[in-house]
């Protein structure tokens, strides 16, 4: 199944990319408004139904204690940066969950589902 996901800066360019050679619908928020807010980036997604993908802890907080909508966020809190490494959870992840409206934290050996 393919995904259309908006990569969030932190998250870097990189993972954007190999998402994208993997079929999937990217846009990273670098290209698309470099510095965009944190609301300007949930908006986004929200306009384009594309799920965030962020290392941002605080889109939680929009989320959860603002109230503010979502179609779904994965927040990456594992232990490395490296891309190939989060692809490939990712990946593990796409292929065994429908991340559609859930806010969920992927972690190293966990995950972490909540829904939106």
């Amino acid at each position: 199944m393919k995904f259309k996901f908006l990569i969030d800066e932190c998250t870097g360019k990189r993972l954007s990319a190999m998402l994208k050679n993997a079929g999937h619908d990217v846009i990273f928020v670098g290209d698309w408004k470099p510095s965009a807010s944190d609301d300007e980036v949930l908006q986004k997604a929200n306009e384009d139904e594309r799920i965030l993908i962020t290392d941002d802890k605080d889109f939680g907080e929009l989320v959860f204690r603002l109230d503010n909508p979502s179609r779904g966020i994965i927040l990456i809190r594992t232990s490395t940066t490296n891309p190939a490494t989060r692809f490939r959870l990712l990946e593990t992840l796409l292929k065994s969950i429908n991340v559609n409206e859930k806010f969920i934290v992927l972690k190293d050996n966990a995950v972490k589902i909540r829904d939106t």
